[in-house]
């Protein structure tokens, strides 16, 4: 931990590993939290990032610029969100529970702070943060541990906010993607599973204590088709799926994808669902 740390750490914990016992969804749901500590440079080097509309929200709906403002990025995996943070001058730490995306953190971002802790048990000291925000990870919580750790942690006047890349269902090439991994997992016309995280975000405080507001914005990137695969392959559901079958499916989507971009680059539309309140 730097001196410029932006918010004050508490006694680090560190996470607890999964443990033997039958497949089921709790254990299920930690083999897939854990499954990105072994992928963390493909998920570094192929997720996407947030456009600049993002930041926009977040002063505007806060109503106080990031440049200053003591901020935590809980969950922070790779460090995509907190490196935007950063630049836009906010005083940021960041909190990863997994020991493999903060070895990538640190690689990647060495010269911003980073502990080791999750959302259920953050290891920052009581009301030393202007904004809480979770990148792509609240749905890794339990909201009735990580809303109280949030109020705890928060100064008064603070602000939390969650936000998800989902995918653009109403992008043809999209919708014909997703029904396929739906039925790759069994899922039928269900939600693909690297889209279940948008799927939550009615559910992110059961018990109402926070108030959000809801933005959805729009953006697009450019990349290839070999960068819009491992991005694909990078979601939890695909990491916990045997290599081989994961594999095939890929190779798969390839041959669909070739079709519709024959030139090989992939424009990737996403619908980024931004929830935010202060505290009460």
């Amino acid at each position: 931990m730097t001196t410029t740390a932006s918010v004050t750490p508490a006694t680090p914990t560190t996470p607890a590993t999964p443990t033997p016992g039958s497949d089921s969804p709790a254990r299920t749901d930690r083999a897939r939290a854990h499954s990105f500590n072994a992928a963390a440079a493909q998920y570094a080097a192929n997720r996407p990032s947030y456009p600049p509309a993002l930041l926009d929200a977040l002063e505007e709906l806060t109503g106080r610029p990031l440049a200053g403002a003591r901020v935590a990025d809980i969950g922070a995996g790779t460090g995509i969100a907190t490196a935007l943070l950063h630049r836009r001058g906010a005083r940021v730490v960041a909190v990863e529970p997994g020991e493999g995306m903060a070895v990538q953190f640190r690689r990647t971002h060495p010269g911003l702070p980073v502990v080791r802790g999750d959302g259920d048990a953050l290891p920052l000291a009581d009301g030393c943060a202007d904004l809480l925000t979770y990148a792509q990870s609240w749905h890794w919580t339990d909201p009735a541990r990580s809303v109280p750790e949030a109020l705890r942690v928060l100064r008064p006047g603070g602000a939390l906010a969650l936000w998800w890349n989902t995918d653009a269902l109403d992008v043809e090439w999209i919708a014909g993607q997703s029904r396929r991994v739906a039925r790759f997992f069994g899922l039928d016309d269900a939600p693909a599973p690297k889209g279940a995280a948008g799927a939550r975000a009615d559910r992110a405080d059961p018990s109402g204590r926070f108030r959000f507001t809801r933005r959805v914005i729009r953006w697009s990137r450019r990349v290839p088709l070999d960068t819009h695969l491992a991005n694909v392959g990078s979601h939890s559901a695909f990491l916990v799926c045997p290599e081989e079958r994961r594999a095939a499916f890929l190779a798969e989507e390839r041959a669909h994808l070739l079709r519709a971009f024959p030139d090989g680059a992939v424009e990737e539309t996403y619908d980024l669902l931004l929830l935010l309140a202060a505290k009460p």
